[in-house]
């Protein structure tokens, strides 16, 4: 009897731990998966448009896929990876950190570049047409699938330079959390929005009441609006979390200037306001000067991306430089 109690009393105790582990691979992802949210807000912002031709009743379907996807591009692929990188090459994560950094602040500006000077891409245009729908499905799965893949690899790196675990084995389960968690909100957050109108244009058609048949109305009606705040988001988001990085990263590199500039400023700004908004108010202030430089790097890199890399992989890739 007691050595089966001591038994017992060992296993609760394991228990206890498991438990305890849990809690500290929650809480680790937690605090993680929130230094990605700009980079989340972009992905439910940009993956909609893949959408775009498709009858109601394959949305659901292809999200599915690109969600499968998604979690193959973060489990299978990137983890891996990660892991490597975390545990014999953590100097190369700054690095890494900083490019996707910089691809942030390239897509960011080239959308406002866009909307202050408008231009046609021939290719992206045909790329969009409708031909067949298989194919076309297909070619759009693939593509989501693809970009996907790069602001996955920029999402878990993020959630890796922030994961404070004892063991390497903790650190995989926190990153694994994370990858699942950040891709079930993404997607399930783009199917709650593609579906939107068609629920409201139910409503409007079929509801037993004219409140609810105003609502379906006020849906569909405010779904544009919707994706047009969410576009507008994700571009202030991405300018702001790939200008943070970029500081950050030369700060860790020992060119700490510009950070600790910002640093001080908003500081300042923080302490010319009342008490109670004096966090609120630095937090801002340096959330808007890191986006203000992620805007200003961007804009460098557009011509050295369309001029020299866009032609640099289409030479390699055999495809033109506007693909």
């Amino acid at each position: 009897m007691s050595g089966l109690l001591a038994l017992l009393d060992d296993v609760a105790g394991i228990a206890k731990v498991a438990a305890a582990s849990v809690d500290d691979v929650a809480a680790a992802a937690g605090k993680a998966g929130a230094k990605t949210a700009g980079v989340i807000i972009d992905d439910a912002a940009v993956t909609p448009k893949y959408l775009q031709g498709f009858a109601p009743a394959r949305e659901l379907p292809i999200i599915w896929r690109i969600t499968r996807g998604s979690l193959f591009n973060k489990l299978i692929l990137l983890l891996p990876v990660a892991m490597l990188l975390a545990n014999f090459a953590p100097w190369a994560i700054t690095p890494l950190l900083m490019l996707g950094g910089s691809y942030l602040c390239f897509e960011g500006a080239e959308k406002i570049f866009h909307v202050l000077f408008p231009h046609a891409s021939h290719a992206i245009d045909e790329d969009m047409s409708i031909k067949d729908p298989g194919h076309l499905e297909e070619q759009k799965i693939k593509g989501a699938i693809k970009t996907d893949f790069i602001l996955s690899a920029e999402i878990m790196t993020i959630a890796l330079a922030a994961i404070e675990a004892p063991t390497v084995w903790m650190q995989a389960a926190t990153l694994a959390v994370v990858a699942i968690g950040v891709t079930l909100a993404v997607y399930g957050s783009v199917a709650l929005i593609v579906k939107m109108d068609d629920v409201g244009l139910y409503l409007a058609q079929n509801a037993l009441t004219s409140p609810g048949r105003g609502l379906g109305r006020g849906l569909v009606k405010f779904m544009p609006v919707l994706m047009k705040i969410l576009s507008v988001v994700g571009t202030a988001a991405m300018l702001w979390v790939g200008g943070s990085i970029i500081i950050h990263g030369l700060e860790v590199l020992g060119f700490g200037w510009l950070g600790h500039h910002i640093h001080d400023w908003a500081y300042a700004v923080g302490h010319a306001v009342p008490a109670a908004w004096g966090g609120f108010a630095e937090w801002t202030a340096k959330a808007a000067m890191d986006g203000v430089f992620g805007l200003a790097w961007g804009l460098v890199l557009i011509p050295l991306a369309t001029k020299v890399i866009g032609p640099a992989i289409a030479a390699v890739s055999g495809k033109t430089a506007s693909h």
